[in-house]
């Protein structure tokens, strides 16, 4: 059985989704009641409810399925620790498109490329390959891609809502005047 038990670990360790238990049945051999006790006997080992200490990760069901989610005990250092590392890692360049993205979406590229002047095509793939933005729609008349941010961007930022954001207005242009700006370029 530890070998079992060892096995649903490292299978909910990789998960990036809710597994559920007939997934995890399949995977160890186990059959769901099996599969039901050992499950509880590791959110009781990570609660540190048997005897050992309590971990940095629980375990939970959620979504039709098991799935590990860091403690809500420490969600204020890992929330630090996820938006520092985050802006630490993205250059100047995609911080900028980044929140042109924010306050003006759902925008193109061709708009990003007019505000900030310069091609922003690995900029934008970068942020797409990171999960903070992704495509939000075309527009009808050019077919060009329009973008917005992600649920991830908010969780990153550490906000709840678009919402949050600081006004920018006086500093950005209006939408309508960028799409003259692209027709004309195009």
């Amino acid at each position: 059985m530890e070998r079992q038990l060892a096995a649903i670990e490292a299978i909910l360790l990789v998960a990036n989704h809710p597994v559920p238990i007939e997934d995890l049945g399949r995977a160890s051999g186990l059959n769901l009641a099996q599969v039901r006790d050992l499950l509880t006997k590791l959110e009781e080992e990570y609660a540190g409810t048997s005897g050992g200490r309590a971990h940095g990760f629980i375990l939970r069901e959620v979504g039709g399925g098991f799935r590990l989610y860091t403690n809500p005990e420490y969600a204020d250092v890992v929330s630090e620790f996820v938006v520092a590392d985050a802006s630490a890692r993205l250059s100047t360049a995609a911080l900028e498109t980044l929140a042109i993205i924010a306050y003006r979406q759902p925008v193109s590229r061709g708009q990003i490329t007019t505000i900030r002047g310069v091609n922003v095509d690995s900029v934008v793939r970068t942020l797409l390959a990171r999960g903070l933005i992704s495509e939000s729609g075309e527009v009808s008349v050019s077919g060009a891609t329009m973008y917005g941010t992600t649920q991830y961007f908010l969780e990153s930022m550490g906000i709840n809502s678009l919402d949050e954001l600081v006004p920018l207005a006086p500093y950005l242009p209006e939408v309508s005047e960028l799409d003259e700006v692209v027709k004309d370029i195009q």
